[in-house]
């Protein structure tokens, strides 16, 4: 899964395959920037900041939330410095051309998480944990295999239990885990650094609130499922996250964490729906119902609303951020 997502970000256009929240919606992103925004003034407005994005796709998360900091928040949007975590050549150049003249600080990328400079740090990360390989692992018997793929097709190879919270899995006969060590490696890094340098980070990804066995790689192609064995790095291949793991590698590394809760309930309290019908009154009626159906998009429980989670993960002293009160 690795080598063939990392081709395929690197030659293909993701959002001819599949379209993400920001894509749909510009409230998405301003919800998302005023949010950092409550979160660097509940830090103690630190100058300078890093705002970093892990993932950023098209930059049009950041593009969006750096207008609504602008306009709501001079002070942040002068003391916030763009990081932005992306790997693929291809989609720097994009989002450099999405985010040229939006901000006063320059764009700086990075491959890795540990590259940004050292300093409080707001990060957004929306559809990015999906995105990186997992390892399958199979309950045979009174044993375990790991799933490999060989000339387009699964092989089995005795393996040792795979581990989740120091703990071996628990599966019955034919159940599959799996584990997406980089993911949990990103959380466990993460949260030292919120630890000890200041600030907080938001994940917003698909999956189930609970570790759960079960097979959840997929592929999408054009929009629609595809067979994720088949012809590597021409789909975009993606599993369900895992989000009480990802919790329990940020908390072992004493960072604070919140959630998950449901994308619905966290835009909802954070106002999504208000902002929505506000850009709608500004549109023909056309336009104006097809915001309104992509805001309901993202929030009912029927659509992406339950489906998708929101972890916040924050460092010790910081309150409860804004979308996870009780």
């Amino acid at each position: 899964m690795g080598r063939a997502n990392a081709a395929y970000y690197a030659t293909r256009d993701p959002f001819a395959d599949f379209t993400t929240a920001p894509e749909l919606s510009q409230a998405f992103g301003e919800i998302l920037g005023l949010w950092a925004t409550i979160v660097w003034q509940s830090t103690g407005c630190p100058d300078p900041v890093m705002l970093a994005e892990a993932g950023p796709g098209r930059g049009t998360l950041m593009a969006d939330a750096l207008r609504a900091i602008d306009r709501a928040a001079p002070d942040f949007a002068a003391a916030l410095r763009v990081q932005l975590v992306e790997t693929s050549q291809r989609l720097r150049g994009i989002q450099e051309k999405k985010l040229s003249g939006l901000t006063r600080s320059l764009l700086h990328w990075h491959d890795t998480l540990s590259d940004i400079p050292t300093g409080p740090m707001i990060l957004l990360a929306n559809e990015f944990l999906d995105a990186l390989p997992i390892r399958q692992f199979v309950h045979r018997g009174a044993g375990w295999m790991e799933r490999f793929v060989k000339a387009g097709a699964f092989r089995e190879c005795p393996a040792d239990p795979p581990m989740r919270g120091g703990r071996a899995s628990d599966a019955g006969e034919g159940e599959v885990v799996e584990i997406c060590e980089p993911a949990l490696a990103f959380a466990g890094e993460l949260g030292q650094r919120l630890r000890v340098q200041g600030g907080a980070a938001l994940f917003i990804d698909y999956g189930p609130e609970n570790s759960a066995n079960g097979e959840s790689l997929q592929a999408l192609r054009d929009g629609d499922p595809a067979d994720p064995l088949a012809n590597p790095g021409i789909a975009d291949l993606t599993a369900h996250v895992d989000f009480s793991a990802i919790a329990d590698a940020a908390r072992a590394a004493g960072a604070l964490v919140h959630g998950p809760v449901t994308q619905g309930r966290f835009l909802t309290r954070l106002g999504l729906m208000h902002r929505t019908i506000a850009l709608a009154r500004t549109q023909p009626p056309r336009q104006a119902s097809a915001l309104m159906q992509t805001a309901q998009r993202l929030t009912e429980p029927d659509q992406m609303g339950q489906l998708f989670k929101v972890l916040a993960v924050c460092h010790p002293g910081l309150p409860i951020p804004p979308g996870f009160e009780a």
